[in-house]
């Protein structure tokens, strides 16, 4: 049974207001003073933001447990600090973002300038191992179409500087000023994936493999796909559900590829345009179907990822959840939805945030 690990980025704020607190560091030494050997909790490249791995994990109830268990300690350590943590992909309220004191960080806002500083955004990347780099690549060209979907699925940064942008995943649309993410044709085999690699490298416009920033990618540290699309999800039911969705689409396409069938041949133009619809409307309207690259109604875009994985979700005892974690989600919908739903109630962003930390413990 194929291992999952899922990596969140959380926003660290003021409990009363709502603003974003640049006390990364700060929190990271109480942890570091508390338990000197914890490898859980790690900065990132600004003071208001704060990261968590989990362990690889097999069975994805217990995935889900530790995932509520690294956000109640994130919580109980920058609580201890005066501030909380709140799984917003962007941060609703205006912001000037402090960069960590680390010098690949200063490399990379002396390298992009602007853009860099527009990086305070939160995502959720999701390990699934593999057993090679050629089963790897395989499932990283087979997987692509699908891709977007999990993108709306996570959705949850419909707020930027204070105003709502209109799409329901704004950090992908930030995200993507970085001049290597987003989706890639196939590569057909692991030595042509490490020779891209090594040719982007080879430009000078990249610090290293780690700013080989593809929507998936062979993880440099670990024996695993690293499937990078996901907004932090504010409800860590819908993070367990994305990775037990990774795992399957990972399986999925291993089988494929082992069975001979071939990879889709969709361009990367489309694969770009059928995530610019997942961002901007995620489940609210149509997204593009995987299969045919046309518009279809999100449910049934939804129903065709269920069976597309069914066989791989049942065979490790995951199929009910899915199933239910897809219900739940089209019946409450994504963090975005959420957000918009608290501002219409409550009138102001500020509350947003606040509400929002309690549903990220929750």
């Amino acid at each position: 049974m194929r291992t999952v690990g899922v990596e969140e980025e959380l926003l660290l704020v003021d409990p009363d207001t709502g603003d974003p607190k640049a006390l990364a560091a700060a929190v990271l030494a109480r942890v570091a003073h508390e338990d000197p050997g914890q490898d859980v909790f790690e900065k990132e490249l600004f003071r208001q933001m704060l990261e968590f791995a989990t362990h690889p994990q097999s069975d994805m109830t217990d995935l889900g447990e530790e995932i509520v268990r690294c956000r109640k300690e994130a919580a109980r350590h920058a609580g201890e600090l005066g501030c909380a943590v709140v799984a917003l992909a962007t941060s609703p309220l205006p912001v000037s973002p402090s960069l960590s004191v680390n010098e690949r960080y200063e490399w990379l806002a002396g390298q992009y300038g602007i853009p860099t500083w527009e990086q305070l955004v939160c995502g959720c990347h999701v390990h699934v191992s593999v057993e090679s780099d050629e089963e790897g690549i395989a499932v990283l060209d087979r997987i692509r179409p699908w891709l977007p979907v999990l993108r709306a699925i996570s959705a949850n940064s419909p707020f930027w500087q204070g105003q709502d942008t209109s799409y329901a995943s704004y950090r992908s649309r930030v995200w993507n000023r970085w001049p290597s993410a987003g989706p890639t044709e196939p590569f057909v085999s692991a030595e042509r994936y490490h020779q891209r690699v090594a040719d982007m490298l080879a430009t000078g416009a990249l610090l290293d493999t780690r700013m080989v920033y593809f929507d998936a990618r062979l993880s440099a540290r670990y024996p695993t796909v690293e499937i990078r699309v996901a907004d932090v999800c504010l409800c860590a039911g819908t993070a367990a559900l994305i990775a037990t969705l990774c795992r399957a689409l990972v399986e999925t396409a291993a089988r494929d590829w082992r069975a001979g069938r071939p990879a889709p041949d969709h361009s990367v133009s489309l694969l770009r345009l059928a995530d610019w619809q997942a961002a901007r409307y995620a489940l609210e309207k149509d997204l593009l179907d995987p299969a045919t690259m046309r518009p279809a109604p999100a449910p049934h875009v939804l129903r065709s990822l269920l069976e597309h994985t069914g066989d791989a979700l049942t065979e490790v005892g995951d199929a009910e959840r899915a199933e239910q974690g897809m219900a739940d989600l089209l019946r409450r919908g994504n963090g975005a939805r959420e957000q918009r739903r608290l501002l219409e109630r409550a009138g102001s962003l500020r509350d947003v945030v606040t509400e929002c930390v309690r549903h990220t413990q929750g």
